[in-house]
């Protein structure tokens, strides 16, 4: 009866893990993986309903347009001692999804935050940053 207990726990904490992975990943997919390199037009921090903190978006102004930038947690750019200012010229690496790229990478100067891994998985919701 213990071991089966046991056994329910581990499979149980196992299945939040995954599910709060994809959770972070739902949208980034690796094949659809762009590098753009532009100028910060603005900076904007939007409030999540339900989560802690702001997020961080980025709108950059390349030769083919305007693209908005999913960064990711203001908290954890922050921790990272890693800003984004308008009038920066940054490169992002990341997964385009619509009229969007969630950015995985972005290099501002000799300077440089990786805020997912390959995967998409970010870097925030793996203990590797405050929560």
């Amino acid at each position: 009866m213990r071991r089966t207990l046991l056994v329910m726990t581990i499979v149980a904490g196992m299945a939040m893990v995954l599910a709060a992975q994809q959770r972070g990943q739902r949208n980034y997919d690796p094949a659809s993986e762009v590098t753009i390199s532009g100028t910060v037009a603005d900076v904007v921090q939007i409030s999540h309903q339900g989560r802690r903190g702001s997020g961080t978006h980025l709108k950059l102004t390349t030769d083919a347009g305007v693209v908005a930038v999913h960064v990711g947690p203001a908290r954890y750019l922050e921790a990272q001692k890693f800003s984004v200012a308008k009038g920066d010229q940054v490169t992002v690496t990341g997964s385009k999804i619509k009229n969007a790229v969630i950015a995985r990478e972005i290099r501002k100067g000799d300077s440089s935050i990786t805020l997912r891994d390959a995967q998409g998985v970010p870097k925030w919701s793996r203990g590797r940053g405050p929560k």
